[in-house]
């Protein structure tokens, strides 16, 4: 196959919005690397000034199986958009993991947003799966993947109940019988949901103890949402992966792992537990899920839409 760069629309062409796709992604690569078919090395982080936001990150994985690639995904990420530019900008570079011979460069930024949200709805269905009442919290990009998730996964969904410090919309309508209802607070938003879904790029906490109620589940993406002692209310801590990257991520738990206030057996259950083994949780237990961000999806996800794009003509041949 030709080196191809696939630019966002190409992607959109090769099915990067086939959610059930998506979700068999996420559990196969979970599956190679508990085998030990796939592997991360730690990322490679570049501060970008004084605001620890703003970064760029360096995430190199490979992975096996299916997928049989191996690749470097390298984002920008600021914490406000910059004139005349993006606040989060990604490029993946892709080899076949046999040949070594080079795959694609693919414009990366929306299938992170979307192996993210597929996480996360494969955690929803597996220890919510009825939900009817969702919380997001946000309008950016990664909360609005969050919704389009949503909507194509949670057939009873009824309300999505929403808040976002810029006060901007979440959507203009929803699909008929959903009901779409702005909150002035967070807090307030996530109290009117079963499912909470924080995606925002908060430096600080603003969600407390008092939204973490049996029978729910807070799903943080976002930055820094979640104070400590919300996390030390909830029945069950679960996350997707517990590394290296708990000395070095500013995500709320891991702050409180550093914080000395959590300890690394705390974590009742991963994403490999939850979705290959089976984990659930207490009856009417309060799960908090902290979602890092696996390198390992990042390249199952580009591997095989590279593969579907190849075979539908879709993208630029790149020259050798």
């Amino acid at each position: 196959m030709s080196e191809l760069f696939l630019t966002k629309d190409d992607l959109l062409a090769a099915g990067a919005l086939d959610w059930d796709a998506a979700l068999a992604d996420i559990r196969d690569a979970l599956a190679l690397l508990r085998s030990g078919e796939a592997v991360m090395a730690a990322e490679n982080v570049l501060p970008l000034g004084p605001d620890p936001r703003d970064k760029g990150y360096g995430l190199p994985a490979r992975v096996g199986g299916r997928f049989n690639a191996a690749g470097l995904k390298w984002t920008l990420h600021r914490a406000e958009t910059p004139a005349g530019g993006e606040a989060i900008t990604s490029r993946t570079v892709l080899n076949d993991l046999g040949t070594g011979q080079a795959m694609a460069i693919l414009d990366s930024a929306m299938l992170t947003r979307v192996r993210t949200a597929a996480l996360s709805g494969a955690i929803v269905r597996a220890l919510v799966p009825g939900v009817k009442r969702l919380a997001v919290l946000g309008a950016g990009a990664q909360a609005r993947m969050h919704l389009d998730m949503a909507l194509a996964l949670f057939p009873d969904l009824r309300q999505v109940h929403h808040w976002t410090p810029s006060g901007r919309a979440l959507a203009d309508n929803l699909p008929e019988g959903i009901a779409l209802v702005a909150h002035d607070t967070p807090t307030a938003a996530s109290l009117a949901g079963e499912v909470t879904f924080a995606c925002t790029s908060a430096p600080e906490p603003f969600l407390g103890p008092v939204v973490m109620r049996p029978g729910t589940l807070l799903l943080q993406t976002g930055y820094h949402e979640v104070s400590f002692d919300a996390i030390d209310t909830a029945d069950a801590v679960t996350c997707d992966l517990w590394g290296e990257f708990a000395r070095t991520s500013a995500k709320s738990l891991f702050q409180m792992y550093r914080a000395g206030r959590f300890a690394e057996n705390r974590v009742a259950a991963d994403a490999a537990a939850i979705l290959l083994d089976g984990w659930r949780p207490a009856p009417d237990a309060c799960i908090y899920f902290s979602s890092f961000g696996l390198n390992i999806f990042d390249i199952a996800f580009a591997a095989r839409l590279t593969r579907r794009a190849a075979d539908l003509g879709l993208g630029l041949t790149l020259a050798p």
